[in-house]
């Protein structure tokens, strides 16, 4: 490779934009009825922050489990995502209280509807098309642990 072309790439890479860091998370595995899901958790307030940030694909059985500390009205929202998401707010016993759906890189808020602990994001529309609403419960996420 010539060199200019060699430094040209070196250039290039100190002027595009850094991308979020994106951790290593532990897996739980999770039920929604007769669906099984590996969820990510995010359990940190920065690996909350990140979230699912400049991911350009997600399994269809995959998802993001975001573990609060508080119960309160949370809300996300969609900075430097670049997937299409559906994320379902769970009470402290992962009990569906509202599904809500995303569009990629935009900063609307998308709140529960009521206190909330957890938040649950699978690929846009999952919940639907199986047919999931408030009141199903999500089991096993008890064993995402507590929030640091």
């Amino acid at each position: 490779m010539p060199l200019r072309v060699f430094l040209f790439f070196i250039g290039l890479g100190c002027i595009l934009p850094a991308r979020a860091q994106q951790p290593q998370l532990p897996l739980v595995e999770l039920f929604a009825g007769m669906h099984r899901i590996e969820a990510e958790v995010a359990a940190s307030p920065d690996s909350r922050q990140i979230g699912l940030m400049q991911r350009s694909f997600m399994a269809p059985q995959r998802g993001m489990l975001f573990v609060f500390p508080d119960m309160v009205k949370h809300c996300m929202w969609m900075r430097n995502t670049l997937l299409p998401l559906s994320v379902a707010f769970l009470d402290e016993k992962g009990a569906i209280i509202n599904i809500e759906d995303m569009q990629p890189r935009t900063e609307d808020n998308h709140c529960a509807t009521r206190p909330a602990r957890y938040a649950l994001e699978m690929n846009l529309g999952w919940f639907r098309s199986r047919g999931f609403g408030p009141g199903l419960a999500i089991v096993g996420v008890e064993k995402a642990g507590s929030p640091r």
